[in-house]
């Protein structure tokens, strides 16, 4: 009797690109609040809840479907701590819970970074616009922290211009991998890493 094996193809289309376009459109909103352009307002909490929080959520289940670790934990988790960015910012304003003190927003921001910084070696094995993003984000992060945790505010406006740079390249490495696979060519090269024989 003769085995016959069926091979399934995975024609799911690629997720990350949503991913990176609620990471990016959200986080240049939300650092043209750090800059001083305009206050916090519903504008950047529904972005961060639905289309940098639910949206990326959804994208790294789609990646965990797909088999791609690095991408199931990077869109999870920061779609989660867009969510837990609007829960912080929001909570207090129902009574539910403190203000939280610069100190405690500084250690938040702080692990954030830490987070990224493991992220951003995971992008040696990716590509240059990637590593662009995680690095410019840990940076960020980083920034944010010691702006809180001092209370120096050209410290946050700094961190403001590197968060338009961070969000800024990950919107363009979003168009980058829709548009180089619906033209099935470079139209903007992301910059893969190229293997040493």
């Amino acid at each position: 009797m003769q085995e016959r094996h069926a091979t399934l193809i995975n024609k799911s289309a690629n997720p990350a690109p949503l991913g990176l376009m609620g990471f990016g459109m959200t986080t240049v909103l939300l650092n043209l609040h750090n800059i001083g352009l305009f206050e916090i307002s519903s504008m950047i909490l529904a972005m961060g809840i639905f289309y940098g929080g639910l949206s990326q959520v959804i994208v790294g289940i789609m990646e965990w479907k797909k088999g791609n670790t690095f991408g199931t934990l990077a869109f999870t988790s920061y779609g989660l701590f867009w969510l837990s960015l609007v829960g912080i910012l929001t909570l207090p304003k129902f009574g539910l819970t403190n203000t939280p003190e610069p100190i405690e927003m500084a250690f938040y921001l702080g692990l954030w970074g830490v987070f990224t910084f493991g992220m951003f070696l995971g992008t040696f094995k990716k590509n240059r616009a990637l590593q662009f993003v995680f690095g410019t984000l840990t940076i960020l992060f980083l920034l944010l922290a010691i702006g809180d945790i001092s209370g120096n505010l050209t410290v946050t406006r700094i961190a403001g211009i590197i968060g338009i740079i961070c969000g800024s390249s990950a919107i363009y490495t979003g168009f980058a991998e829709v548009l180089n696979e619906t033209y099935k060519k470079t139209v903007f090269p992301v910059f893969p890493i190229t293997k040493k024989p």
